[in-house]
């Protein structure tokens, strides 16, 4: 089975968009890693299967990361799917500037902002410790007790959690760079506190309008950027009275304009979508 795929970016968050809106191909955790895989594949962080829409929605849209695991939610993957439509036929014939888009997490809208930018609506974020999810009752999420490293100097601790359409757990610091989250990473989304796992952020306030972030995505590691990060780090550090409610969150492959919404609570990420190259891959050794 030869399917077509299209190597994209959303500052440098490799995403592999394959446009399956006439139902003919479902992809599966075999198939996502032979994309995944630069060895075998175009290689890529996640995988965005764009289907026919459901539940209201123009499309409907799965998330695979590159370790063959499905999820509910890819801010920078959202966007690359929102610019791609945008440019397919159907979109560019109708003149459309906003979609919908069905997802695990939710329902997004995407809104062409110019310049190669889309502006994604993410929705309103979660701090409940059930909709984290957390493996026990923690009323104040703006600082839970989890630390890594010796009780009386921990290496972290107290990180702000949310759920933006998956889970994340926000490290405070004074330098993003000055750990290995190479190390901590799989330690911290694997902790038994997050059922569920989560990504996991070191956070780097510069001031009331600007944040420096590396993040560890679940199932994915160490990425260059990712967006529900970025809505996360945004809204936890207003949460917490770190910044206002419009931020720039400066991941490794850029910066995201993070806006958390007064009037309705929805979080706004602004951002680029960059289109690499088109080809085809041969499935048949899967069972997609």
């Amino acid at each position: 089975m030869n399917v077509q795929f299209h190597k994209m970016n959303g500052l440098g968050n490799e995403i592999v968009v394959i446009d399956a809106r006439d139902g003919g191909f479902a992809l599966d955790a075999d198939a996502a890693r032979l994309i995944g895989n630069p060895a075998t594949g175009p290689g890529c962080d996640q995988i965005m299967v764009i289907e026919p829409g459901r539940k209201g929605a123009d499309v409907w849209t799965s998330i695979w990361n590159n370790s063959g695991e499905e999820v509910e939610a890819c801010g920078n993957g959202a966007r690359c799917v929102a610019a791609y439509l945008f440019k397919a036929d159907l979109f560019q014939e109708s003149g459309a500037t906003q979609l919908t888009m069905g997802t695990l997490g939710g329902t997004i809208v995407a809104t062409d902002a110019g310049d190669g930018n889309i502006t994604i609506d993410m929705g309103r974020p979660r701090f409940d410790w059930q909709d984290i999810p957390l493996s026990e009752e923690i009323r104040d999420t703006r600082a839970i007790e989890l630390q890594i490293g010796p009780i009386d100097d921990p290496i972290l601790h107290s990180p702000s959690v949310a759920n933006v359409g998956n889970p994340h757990a926000i490290f405070w610091v004074t330098d993003a760079d000055a750990y290995d989250l190479e190390k901590i990473g799989p330690m911290l989304e694997n902790h038994p506190i997050f059922p569920e796992r989560a990504n996991i952020s070191l956070a780097q306030v510069i001031d009331d309008k600007t944040i420096r972030t590396r993040v560890w995505e679940r199932g994915a590691g160490a990425t260059r950027a990712c967006g529900t990060a970025a809505c996360a780090i945004g809204v936890s550090a207003a949460r917490t009275g770190r910044t206002g409610r419009d931020v720039s969150v400066h991941l490794p492959g850029g910066p995201l304009r993070i806006q958390w919404r007064e009037a309705d609570d929805h979080i706004l990420m602004t951002g680029p979508a960059e289109f690499e190259f088109s080809g085809d891959i041969d499935l048949s050794g899967t069972a997609a």
